[in-house]
C-alpha cells in the first residue's frame, strides 16, 4: 500500500534497488524515488502511483501540482488531484507535452542578457524535479560556466564568485511564446561559505535533437501543473 497524505492507494507495485552506482542513496536525505512521469517509462511496466491513485477515483482532477520552496523553513507541497492558487502569483500558462515519457516539452530559445546562448532553433526539454540542478548539453553548458565565471574546484565541482549573484544576468527560458526568467541568486547555489554554479553539463539526445531539463533551480521560481487529463504543464511564478 502506497499511503500520501490521507489517500491510501492499496494496490501499488514497488521496486527495490539492490544496489547503486557511487554513493547516490547513501548520502542522499531520501530513501526512494517516487516516479510521477508517464507509464511508458515506467520499470518492469508498474503502473505508477499517481495513475493508480486516479484509476482508482481517490483523486478529483487527472493533474498534480508541485510547489519547491526557496527556503528549508516553509517546507515544499506535492499536491494530487488539484491547484492551490495561493503558491503562486498571475495566471497560469499551459505549455503541450511534445512527448509523453518523461514531462517534455519545446523551449523556444534560451538567452541571456539578450543574446540567445543556445537552443536557437528550438529544442526539446525535461521539467523534472529528481533533477536538482539545471542540466543542458555539456558544450552548451561549458559556455555558460564561462560566462558566469565558474571554475571547477578539487572536489569538481564548478565554483562562482558570491559576489556575482548581483551583477550576473537572468537566463532566460522562452516556452511556448512567454519567457521565463531564472536570475542569478537562483542558479547560484550558496553551500557552506562557497557558492555553486547551478548549471549541469549532460549530453542527452530525443529524437529531435539535444535534450535540457530544467530541474528544481527552474521549479523553485515556477509553481508546476502536471495535467494529465490535457498532457500539458502549466507554469505560473511562485508566490
Amino acid at each position: 500500500m502506497a499511503g500520501v497524505g490521507n489517500i491510501e492507494d492499496t494496490n501499488q507495485i514497488f521496486g527495490l534497488s539492490e544496489s547503486e552506482p557511487g554513493s547516490f542513496l547513501y548520502y542522499a536525505p531520501f530513501d526512494g524515488i517516487l516516479g510521477l512521469a508517464y507509464p511508458s517509462i515506467s520499470s518492469s511496466d508498474a503502473t505508477p502511483v499517481f495513475d493508480n491513485m486516479w484509476n482508482e477515483g481517490l483523486v478529483s482532477e487527472d493533474l498534480f501540482s508541485v510547489y519547491l520552496s526557496s527556503d528549508d523553513e516553509s517546507g515544499s507541497v506535492v499536491m494530487f488531484g488539484g491547484i492551490d492558487s495561493s503558491y503562486y502569483t498571475g495566471s497560469l500558462n499551459w505549455v503541450p507535452v511534445s512527448y509523453e515519457g518523461y514531462w517534455q516539452i519545446t523551449l523556444d530559445s534560451i538567452t541571456m542578457d539578450g543574446e540567445t546562448i543556445a537552443c536557437a532553433d528550438s529544442c526539446q526539454a525535461i521539467v523534472d524535479t529528481g533533477t536538482s540542478l539545471l542540466a543542458g548539453p555539456t558544450s552548451a553548458i561549458s559556455n555558460i560556466q564561462s560566462y558566469i565565471g565558474a571554475s571547477e574546484n578539487s572536489d569538481g565541482e564548478m565554483i562562482v564568485s558570491c559576489s556575482s549573484m548581483y551583477s550576473l544576468p537572468n537566463i532566460v527560458f522562452t516556452i511556448n511564446g512567454v519567457q521565463y526568467p531564472v536570475p542569478a541568486s537562483a542558479y547560484i547555489l550558496e553551500e557552506d561559505d562557497a557558492c555553486i554554479s547551478g548549471f549541469e553539463g549532460m549530453n542527452l539526445d530525443t529524437y529531435t535533437g539535444e535534450l535540457w531539463i530544467l530541474g528544481d533551480v527552474f521549479i523553485r521560481q515556477y509553481f508546476t501543473v502536471f495535467d494529465r487529463a490535457n498532457n500539458q504543464l502549466g507554469l505560473a511564478a511562485a508566490a
